[in-house]
């Protein structure tokens, strides 16, 4: 007869609590200057702050770490809760979320998510946050160099050519024959250079006659007044602006045009507007990476999100008590509670 083995089976070792995986690139990302982990890291947050960051802190670099997806993991909490311990932790000064600009055109944005095991002020998550912006504003400008095309000449070996055999002692060397002189060349004279045309001051005074017959100008005309008309030209004005101003608002009759011309140059010339423009003053530095709200998401400088949080979701509303972080309270007890508003809805 078989014997029944009633000894108890050995039991699977327990596997690993799977993890979220987020895209590449994304997800946590530790931030420096970290203890190394204790037993007593986040006693002194309440036990749902606690419990959460105990969490967040053994996942791995990379692993996905929103609202959502921490829900689904941490079955005690739900989307609120974890959204309330989330804030709590970014005002504790160990999280921070911030906002990327990506690609070459930078019209993407992605919000990077920081973790710190060791609580940080608002100052150092300042500093870090400008050293990262310059880190990513860095990586972003700078070009990876593009490897020679193939069909580039590459440099040919140099070939070692055979040395001579030396010559005998005894047997003549022959000298090369002398090089025949070369005849000597006369110097040759610098051609001058070709006169230039007519300058822009000239054209504009000589095509006065045929857009205004009353101030047609002679050669000799405009040659003697090509100088003012300059003046006006090197005060940043083009010619257009040299026609109109020297043709409108013109007397029937214009006795003498050179004389009418001569006088409009010197009585409306306009004021002095430099062609090239003023250097340009330094702008403010390129900002690839922003803090965001953990609340709202809002974008911003470090400087304007004290605590993570933006001045709306960090300002109390007017009437509201305080949030502090303390323990859940103490269940009560449902069934007196129901008991005693059934008893109060039958009182007359």
């Amino acid at each position: 007869m078989a014997t029944e083995n009633l000894s108890p089976a050995l039991r699977t070792p327990a596997s690993s609590r799977l993890y979220s995986k987020a895209h590449r690139g994304y997800g946590k990302r530790s931030a420096p200057d970290q203890r190394q982990p204790r037993d007593d890291d986040f006693m002194m947050l309440p036990e749902r702050e606690r419990y959460i960051a105990g969490y967040v802190d053994h996942l791995p670099d990379g692993a996905a770490m929103d609202i959502k997806t921490l829900a689904k993991n941490i079955p005690l909490y739900g989307q609120m809760a974890i959204g309330s311990a989330l804030r709590a932790l970014t005002v504790a000064g160990h999280l921070r979320h911030a906002r990327c600009q990506v690609g070459e055109s930078g019209s993407r944005w992605v919000t990077l998510t920081y973790w710190s095991r060791t609580a940080h002020d608002n100052e150092w998550w300042g500093a870090f946050t400008e050293a990262e912006n310059i880190r990513v504003t860095q990586d972003a400008g700078a070009a990876p160099t593009a490897p020679p095309p193939p069909w580039a000449p590459t440099e040919a070996p140099a070939t070692q050519v055979p040395a001579e055999a030396p010559v005998a002692p005894s047997e003549p060397v022959p000298q090369p024959a002398p090089p025949p002189p070369v005849p000597s060349v006369p110097q040759q004279r610098t051609p001058e250079p070709a006169p230039s045309g007519p300058s822009p001051a000239y054209l504009a005074l000589a095509q006065l006659g045929r857009i205004e017959p009353r101030l047609a100008l002679s050669a000799a005309d405009c040659a003697v007044l090509q100088e003012l008309a300059t003046g006006w030209l090197d005060r940043g004005v083009n010619t257009d602006y040299l026609t109109h101003a020297l043709t409108s608002g013109l007397p029937a009759q214009v006795d003498s045009p050179v004389g009418f011309v001569r006088r409009r140059l010197h009585d409306k010339i306009p004021p002095y507007l430099p062609t090239a423009l003023a250097p340009a003053t330094p702008s403010a530095p390129v900002r690839r990476l922003l803090v965001e709200c953990t609340e709202c998401g809002t974008p911003g400088p470090s400087g304007a999100l004290p605590d993570g949080l933006c001045r709306r979701c960090g300002t109390p509303a007017p009437g509201a008590a305080p949030a502090i972080l303390a323990d859940p309270p103490v269940d009560r007890d449902i069934h007196a509670l129901v008991g005693n508003l059934r008893r109060l809805l039958k009182t007359p």
